[in-house]
């Protein structure tokens, strides 16, 4: 009898999952849609914040509770970057061409707002670029990991291209409503 319910249970959920896969997939041809997608979701969001904050709240971090030795606004929108170029030439099997800085927080002479704004949108534009090679037959295949210099499959890199930025953007809405900053007034 238990094994007819489960039998049942099972054949009634495999045409909905089925039909809700289907339904989900529309407008996603392939696995490099998706992930790109995710990518720009995440590029959106991360410098939505980053122009929100004013450029005289860069070098914020709070000091009230337990933050001692927690990054700037400035270091963390450096830092994404920093990773968002990592994750780009372990998924195109090369060295990071940029400087990584103490802490993944890139190099001392980007300061600005501009520069740092230009230096996340490089890092995206980056990722996007890297995300394009790959497809369905090359998910799998080992590339070096910049972090452990193990090989790794080429998908780890592009989830944590999408994860770290969301981590990094969930700290910064932070650091923006600490500061008196609705990061979604123009989004």
């Amino acid at each position: 009898m238990k094994n007819g319910i489960l039998w049942l249970v099972f054949g009634c959920m495999l045409p909905c999952g089925a039909l809700g896969q289907t339904q989900a997939a529309k407008g996603f041809d392939t696995i490099k849609q998706v992930l790109q997608r995710n990518v720009e979701s995440a590029e959106q969001a991360l410098l939505a914040a980053t122009e929100a904050m004013p450029e005289e709240k860069y070098s914020f971090a709070p000091t009230n509770g337990e933050f001692r030795g927690v990054r700037t606004f400035a270091q963390m929108a450096k830092h994404v970057a920093v990773v968002n170029f990592m994750n780009a030439a372990a998924l195109q099997g090369e060295k990071p061409a940029i400087e990584i800085g103490e802490h993944e927080n890139g190099s001392d002479s980007i300061k600005t707002k501009a520069q740092i704004l230009k230096f996340l949108k490089d890092s995206f534009a980056d990722l996007r670029k890297a995300t394009g090679t790959l497809d369905e037959e090359n998910l799998m295949n080992p590339t070096k990991d910049p972090w452990s210099g193990n090989q790794a499959p080429r998908l780890m890199f592009v989830t944590t291209g999408i994860s770290h930025p969301w981590e990094m953007y969930g700290q910064m809405v932070i650091y923006l409503r600490m500061n008196g900053i609705n990061p979604y007034k123009n989004r």
